[in-house]
């Protein structure tokens, strides 16, 4: 495996839009495989259905410049919490993990780093003081209610989607309470992981930063290590895009867990 295109330093976030028309979506399912193809036919709805397609097939379609393969020839193995990685080599040095939320997807790229990436869509109505009342730590839910009441949405999101790209980015780490570290969230605070009290050491082993994406998103990356620098990229520019009839493309979902899965006393 090659990993052309990325410099040990850089940290590439791709952006993808998921509203593909019917002809686009069918080509990005020729490159997913049997299991891929099975998990897209379970969805009860056919929105969900094409935005797992077309996901997929976008992580496979960049992943694929970096490995230099056929997209449709990409292997993926799991890690005991379900976190996807590369197959083949042992330890390859790529890093990948994708997210998406209602029309747009991430998906992020490293060499020799674990990386999480999450985005989150916005929605104005949430009963954002219950919900982090039960899953932020305390901290967090200080600095939130000491906000003004208008700055409230964006920086409830703004934590969700930094805490689940830590949380990712660990692997093993998507059964961890949220509320067992502590992540910065005012308007005028660098992202920063400050406190994990499980392992006291862990939060100096990652790096946070909120990741730009389109007005009614919040996005962040967790990368492992520091001195790193972040290149978005946009799913179609430079020749790359849905394939008209199966070209080189790619997205993959890894687990993720949004504010609209919280329990059920949640009105969302």
């Amino acid at each position: 495996m090659t990993s052309g295109g990325i410099a040990a330093d850089e940290v590439h976030v791709w952006r993808c839009a998921l509203d593909m028309p019917d002809e686009r979506v069918a080509a990005l399912e020729g490159l997913l495989d049997e299991a891929e193809r099975a998990r897209a036919a379970r969805f009860y709805f056919d929105r969900d259905r094409r935005r797992f397609i077309v996901s997929h097939g976008a992580l496979r379609s960049v992943l694929s410049l970096y490995l230099r393969h056929d997209p449709r020839a990409i292997r993926f193995r799991h890690g005991p919490r379900r976190k996807p990685f590369l197959a083949g080599d042992p330890a390859p040095s790529l890093r990948f993990n994708l997210a998406h939320s209602g029309e747009r997807a991430l998906v992020a790229v490293a060499l020799n780093r674990e990386i999480g990436v999450d985005i989150e869509m916005i929605k104005e109505q949430r009963a954002i003081q219950d919900i982090a009342n039960r899953f932020f730590s305390p901290y967090e839910v200080g600095v939130l209610l000491a906000l003004p009441e208008q700055e409230r949405t964006a920086a409830f999101y703004r934590l969700w989607a930094r805490k689940e790209a830590y949380l990712k980015a660990r692997g093993d780490g998507l059964g961890l309470p949220l509320d067992s570290f502590d992540i910065t969230l005012a308007p005028r605070d660098p992202p920063a992981l400050l406190q994990t009290r499980y392992d006291p050491a862990d939060a100096a082993r990652w790096t946070l930063q909120d990741v730009p994406v389109e007005p009614g998103y919040a996005a962040a990356v967790a990368v492992q290590g520091a001195g790193w620098h972040l290149r978005v990229r946009i799913w179609g520019e430079d020749g790359l895009g849905p394939p008209a009839s199966g070209g080189r493309q790619g997205c993959r979902r890894s687990q993720d867990r949004s504010p609209e899965q919280v329990p059920t006393n949640d009105p969302g």
